[in-house]
């Protein structure tokens, strides 16, 4: 045979069993799976990236409809949904993103806590629902970037928010000030009663804190305590907490003054029963002057002193005045909201065995709301059994030994209180208290 013919022959077999290049297919395999992998990573990527965008629209938007729609009630519900839509187009302008909420997307009704769902009402403040989306169907669908190589061109996406009202239970039955809360020594706190303060909490000796109670400031090793610290004040310990409330009530005092001198029935109790306001100038109020049932607007800035008579019984009445207003000794409120616009260290006072509210046991009724735009001071005997005092400044007080219970302090300044007080938790009968809603994500 020619030699080289023999040598074309053997040739193709040569080849097919060479291993050189071996790995270049392997290699092949290996970028294209990179480029699967890389391709799942950047367009996953880009989809979380634009359900975040959403989601924030739509958690902004939810709060910024409950907030606006719960505002005092002063705001109809389409004023709270087209706030909404402005806040969740500023952070996604129609111009880039398309229109990705309307006003049918915006729910407002009532959250089910223990089921966790969410029923529509729109007579309801309690709860919103807000939906924010990217849909072929308004032609700003999310596109993908490489699995359009595939089929896989744009995808939907829809993200819900849910946000809802809720009070938070300090501000129902206990103590709380933006400033610093200083209560003495010897003194009882029963379950479920709290003190906090926006600044810190101060603390002699010998204080009781049963399972359940709550004291809390921005941080709890602020706490300032004597050097026997928590060995000489029971329960204190397990009781603390780190928070932080913004005190919306206080914000609001303006306007329950107002609506109380204005007759607005919002602000006004059911045992008032003549909403035509009487107006009084005497220097001193006897329980002739405030029958029951009535609204009293008491002009008395520029008559010195003015006082309500010592052992006076107040009952089922509105008084509101522009003055400082002192209460004799002895002086017992029942059903009443008293409030006054005067600013000073002692523009609600007494000096001695003050009543507020009735000593029912935490039933129902009989219960006080004393409202100030400046500080309370109530040198001895406080009593206080199912009510609310309100100070956009500061409130000390001395508390009969066994004169409290049920009772909601909030104060815009500092909090002080002295010793051999025992703080009883009602849970009951502090239904009439003014408030303010809070708002937290619900879903």
């Amino acid at each position: 045979m020619d030699r080289s013919n023999q040598y074309v022959w053997r040739l193709p077999r040569s080849f097919a069993r060479k291993e050189n290049g071996a790995l270049t297919m392997f290699g092949i395999y290996v970028f294209l799976g990179m480029i699967i992998l890389s391709a799942v990573a950047v367009d996953v990527a880009n989809l979380m990236a634009a359900r975040n965008q959403l989601q924030v629209a739509a958690d902004s938007a939810a709060h910024a409809a409950l907030y606006y729609g719960e505002a005092y009630k002063k705001n109809t519900i389409t004023d709270a949904k087209l706030k909404a839509i402005d806040i969740a187009k500023h952070g996604m302008p129609d111009s880039y993103f398309g229109d990705v909420i309307e006003e049918t997307d915006i729910v407002f009704g009532t959250w089910d806590h223990d089921l966790q769902a969410f029923h529509a009402d729109e007579t309801s403040r309690d709860a919103v629902m807000v939906k924010t989306s990217r849909l072929s169907s308004k032609s700003n669908s999310v596109g993908s970037l490489l699995f359009q190589f595939v089929g896989f061109t744009n995808f939907d996406i829809v993200t819900p928010s849910v946000f809802t009202t809720y009070r938070p239970f300090c501000f129902r039955e206990g103590i709380v000030a933006d400033g610093v809360v200083d209560l003495q020594s010897n003194n009882g706190y029963s379950n479920g009663f709290c003190v906090h303060s926006n600044t810190h909490v101060e603390m002699n000796s010998s204080n009781t804190f049963e399972a359940g109670t709550v004291v809390s400031m921005p941080d709890e090793d602020d706490i300032v305590l004597p050097q026997s610290g928590f060995e000489t004040n029971e329960g204190l310990e397990a009781a603390l907490r780190s928070g932080y409330y913004r005190l919306r009530i206080v914000n609001r005092i303006d306007d329950i003054i107002n609506g109380l001198r204005d007759g607005d029935p919002e602000y006004m109790p059911d045992y008032i029963t003549s909403y035509t306001p009487v107006t009084l100038s005497k220097m001193k109020l006897t329980e002739e002057d405030l029958v029951p049932g009535g609204r009293y607007i008491w002009d008395c800035a520029s008559i010195g002193n003015p006082t309500i008579q010592s052992t006076v019984k107040i009952e089922r009445v509105v008084l509101v005045a522009d003055c400082a207003i002192k209460f004799g000794g002895g002086t017992v409120l029942e059903s009443a909201r008293i409030a006054t616009t005067a600013t000073g260290s002692k523009s609600i006072n007494t000096p001695a065995s003050l009543q507020v509210g009735r000593d029912d046991d935490c039933a129902d009724g009989g219960d006080v709301q004393i409202v100030t735009k400046g500080s309370m001071d109530f040198a001895a005997d406080l009593m206080m059994f199912g009510s609310q005092l309100i100070a956009e400044k500061n409130i000390y007080f001395t508390a009969n030994a066994d004169g409290i219970e049920g009772t909601s302090m909030v104060a815009g300044g500092e909090i002080s209180g002295t010793s051999n007080m025992t703080m009883g938790f009602c849970g009951s009968g502090m239904g009439n208290n003014f408030e303010a809603d809070y708002f937290r994500l619900a879903y």
